[in-house]
């Protein structure tokens, strides 16, 4: 078998990021809280100053294009920014964790963080089924980390993956 390699997935996180642990569900939800209220401070205040306080109280899904804009398409860039240069969102890295490929532990490729931004509706779909799953896989891994090939990680020392 050309270019497959004998060593397990362990092993290949190990020799790049020596003792680590994969992140539960708990401490990724609180690094989604982090992003989130983060994401609102910038959000908010423009959304404020465009249409008034009327858009809190109105609960529409979307109030225009600049609402489009900045409630979906700007949050995706960001983190899909965050996750190409850092391997994580603020969050995450607050909480000193790392989103890797799950077979050679390096950094994902751009494919696999596309993939994965887009494989979080799959995970929200069934009631938030995907992310509930971290807290039973043995690697902790969401259905969007298992269709990105992907794992979140806490290296003992922590580092920055290029």
């Amino acid at each position: 078998m050309l270019g497959k390699s004998n060593k397990s997935p362990e092993t290949e996180l190990e020799r790049i990021h020596g003792k680590f642990q994969y992140v539960g569900f708990w401490p990724r939800m609180w690094a989604a809280l982090i992003d989130t209220v983060i994401v609102s401070a910038v959000i908010f205040p423009i959304l404020f100053a465009v249409y008034g306080k009327e858009y809190f109280l109105r609960g529409a899904l979307a109030a225009g294009y600049f609402d489009t804009l900045l409630n979906y398409i700007f949050p995706a860039i960001a983190i899909l920014i965050f996750w190409n240069y850092k391997s994580a969102t603020p969050g995450k890295i607050a909480l000193k964790m790392i989103i890797v490929d799950d077979r050679t532990g390096k950094a994902p490729s751009k494919g696999q963080l596309i993939g994965r931004y887009f494989a979080y509706y799959l995970s929200l779909l069934p009631l938030g089924l995907g992310f509930l799953w971290i807290a039973w896989d043995k690697r902790k891994q969401g259905w969007h980390d298992k269709l990105a090939g992907t794992v979140v990680i806490r290296p003992e020392r922590h580092q920055e993956i290029n």
